[in-house]
């Protein structure tokens, strides 16, 4: 049976997880660019927690790696 009162909570998720994702990776973008040195650190910092933000997704997903 399908539990529809959460598919609001679903939905939610998603919209907060997607805002976050191009967030960190717009923020990585343009903080990249720019002569000072602090920026490649900084930028390379957010393209890892995007990356951390996708795995961590697709492990909630994949129920395999649950067991």
């Amino acid at each position: 049976m399908i539990d529809w009162s959460a598919f609001p909570l679903v939905v939610a998720a998603a919209l907060i997880a997607a805002c976050v994702l191009v967030t960190l990776f717009s923020l990585a973008l343009r903080t990249g660019d720019g002569p000072e040195p602090w920026r490649r650190p900084v930028s390379v910092g957010l393209f890892v927690l995007c990356g951390l933000a996708v795995l961590f997704g697709i492990y909630l997903i994949v129920p395999a790696l649950h067991a």
